[in-house]
C-alpha cells in the first residue's frame, strides 16, 4: 500500500485500535505464510480506501518481478554514506588509525555532488540523488526538481518484496535517511517525515529523533512495530519490523558515546544485517540497507577535528562489519561514499609543511561537551586543558578562555584553534564544499561504479545493480 493511502486510511478509521500504521504482523517475521497473509491484508485495505488514488511520477521505474542473484547482479545491497566525509577525512582517518581504512583498497572513483540549484549540495539533495537517481534542489526529501515525489530505490526494493532498512547516527528523520523513505518539499518537515516513516513498510529504523515519534509510538506498537528507546531495548530486538529510537535528538558523537546507553554504528549495522537476513522477505528476495555515519558531517560543521576523527573511525568499523558480512554471504554489493564534504578541512596550514593527528587522539570530548562543562565551571580553562589532554595551556590561552566563557561562539573558536593549530589542521568553512568525494564498491555489481560519476549516476547504478 502506498504511504499516502495508508495516511488516508488512518484518517478515516473509526477507532484508534483500527487505525494501524500498517496491518499487524505476528511475532514471527520469518514465517512465509505470515508474509503472504500480510500482502493479502494490505491489498484488501487498499481496496477499502475510497478515492485514494496516488499518482506516480512519469519517470518512476515500474515494479519488476523477483530476479535471482547472479555473479553480476547482487541479491542484497548495503549503501553506506559517511556524511561530510571528504578526501582529507580519509587521510586523517588512516593516519590516526595507523593502518588503511577498511574501504581504502576498494576505491573505484569519485562522486561529483552538485544539486540542481547550487554547485554546493546539501544532504537532502545529495541523498535524494542516491535514492532516486536524479539531481534535485537543496532541501528536497525524495522529491525531483519539479517538487514531485520520486520513487526511491528503497521503495522499488519493497515493491519487489525485498526487506529494507535505514540506520543512522543522526535523527532518523534527518535529511539522508529520510530521503530514502519519505517525500516532503523541505527537509525541515521532520514531524511529517516521522509520520511517513512510521506508516512505511521499512523493516528496520535505527537512529535518533525520538522526539518526533512521541505521538506515533502507540500506533506503531499497534501496527506490530517492535520499538526500543534505550540500549537494553535495542539489545533485545529480535523481530521485524524493528525501530530503535535511541535519543531525543542525534545520537552522541563517538568521542562522547556512553556504550552502556547507545550502541555504536558498527553494532547497529550488525544488528540490522542479522535481522534483515533472517526475514522471510530477505530469504526470498534479498534486502536493501542504507547506513549513514551522520555525525562525521556535524563535526565538520563545528570544525571539531577530534569529533570528526572519532566518527570517521566509528564509520570505518561499521564498514568493516558490513564488508565481513558481505564477503561471507557472497551475493551482497557494498557501496560506500559521502553525500558531500563538510568543513573544507585541510591537513597542513599556515605555510607549515607538517601535520599530526596525535593532539586529536589525546582529546576526550567533543566541542559540544567541552562547552557544556565549561559553561558552569568555576575555571573553564581547566575544563579545556583536561579535555584536550594537555599538561599546560599555551601562554595566554587560559585568560582568553575565561574571558570568553559567557560567549559560546568565541569560546568554541578558541577550543577549535587549541586543537587544530597543534595538529596542523585548518578549516575553510562551517558549511559544505563542492569537492568530489570518494566512491568505494565491493561485491557483485561493483563494476557499475567506476571513474568520476555524478551523484545521480550513482543512484542510477544502484537501481541497475538490483535490476529495478
Amino acid at each position: 500500500m502506498h504511504r499516502a493511502c495508508i495516511r488516508a486510511w488512518l484518517c478515516v478509521c473509526p477507532t484508534p485500535a483500527a487505525c494501524r500504521v500498517r496491518p499487524p504482523r505476528p511475532f514471527s517475521s520469518a514465517d512465509p505464510l505470515h508474509h503472504t497473509m500480510i500482502r493479502i491484508l494490505v491489498l484488501l485495505a487498499s481496496l477499502l480506501v475510497a478515492g485514494c488514488a496516488v499518482s506516480q511520477p512519469a519517470s518512476a521505474p515500474a515494479p519488476v518481478p523477483s530476479a535471482p542473484a547472479s555473479p553480476e547482479r547482487p541479491r542484497n545491497v548495503i549503501l553506506m554514506i559517511a556524511d561530510g566525509f571528504g578526501p582529507a577525512s580519509a587521510t586523517l582517518g588512516a593516519a590516526a588509525k595507523g593502518a588503511p581504512l577498511a574501504f581504502d583498497s576498494l576505491l573505484v572513483g569519485s562522486v561529483e555532488t552538485s544539486a540542481t540549484d547550487s554547485r554546493v549540495t546539501d544532504s537532502a539533495a545529495g541523498a535524494t540523488a542516491y535514492a532516486c537517481g536524479l539531481k534535485t534542489y537543496n532541501g528536497a526529501i525524495g522529491m525531483d526538481a519539479d517538487r514531485q515525489p520520486c520513487r526511491t530505490i528503497l521503495e522499488a526494493a519493497e515493491a519487489r518484496g525485498m526487506a529494507t532498512g535505514l540506520v543512522a547516527t543522526s535523527r532518523i528523520t534527518h535529511a539522508t535517511p529520510a530521503s530514502f523513505a519519505a517525500h516532503v518539499a523541505l527537509r525541515a518537515e521532520e514531524a511529517e517525515i516521522a509520520s511517513q516513516l512510521a506508516a512505511s513498510d521499512v523493516d528496520v529504523l535505527f537512529g535518533g529523533g525520538r522526539t518526533f515519534f512521541a505521538d506515533l509510538l502507540g500506533p506503531m506498537a499497534e501496527a506490530a512495530w517492535h520499538v526500543a528507546t534505550d540500549r537494553a531495548g535495542f539489545d533485545a530486538l529480535d523481530r521485524l519490523p524493528a525501530a530503535a529510537l535511541l535519543a531525543d535528538d542525534h545520537l552522541a558523537y563517538e568521542i562522547d558515546r556512553d556504550e552502556t546507553a547507545q550502541p555504536s554504528l558498527a553494532e547497529m549495522t550488525t544488528r540490522a544485517l542479522d535481522l534483515l537476513a533472517a526475514s522471510s522477505d530477505a530469504r526470498a528476495n534479498g534486502f536493501f540497507l542504507m547506513i549513514e555515519g551522520s555525525r562525521v558531517d556535524h563535526a565538520g560543521h563545528g570544525n571539531d577535528p577530534a569529533a570528526h576523527l572519532g566518527d570517521i573511525l566509528a564509520y570505518d568499523a561499521a564498514v568493516a562489519a558490513a564488508l565481513a558480512w558481505a564477503a561471507a554471504d557472497g551475493a551482497t554489493l557494498v557501496v560506500s561514499t559521502a553525500d558531500h564534504e563538510t568543513g573544507g578541512m585541510t591537513l597542513g596550514r599556515d605555510g607549515v609543511y607538517q601535520w599530526d593527528p596525535a593532539p586529536l587522539l589525546a582529546t576526550t570530548a567533543s566541542h559540544d561537551v567541552i562547552l557544556s562543562r565549561a559553561e558552569a565551571a568555576s575555571d573553564p580553562a581547566e575544563v579545556v586543558r583536561l579535555a584536550l589532554g594537555l599538561d599546560v595551556l599555551p601562554e595566554g590561552a587560559a585568560d582568553a578562555l575565561r574571558a570568553a566563557q559567557a560567549t559560546p561562539a568565541a569560546f568554541r573558536l578558541l577550543v577549535r584553534d587549541l586543537q587544530s593549530v597543534p595538529a596542523g589542521v585548518a578549516w575553510t568553512t562551517s558549511g559544505h564544499t563542492a569537492v568530489d568525494v570518494g566512491l568505494y564498491a565491493f561485491g557483485p555489481g561493483a563494476a557499475l561504479f567506476h571513474g568520476r560519476m555524478g551523484n545521480d549516476a550513482v543512484g542510477q547504478a544502484l537501481f541497475e545493480a538490483l535490476g529495478l
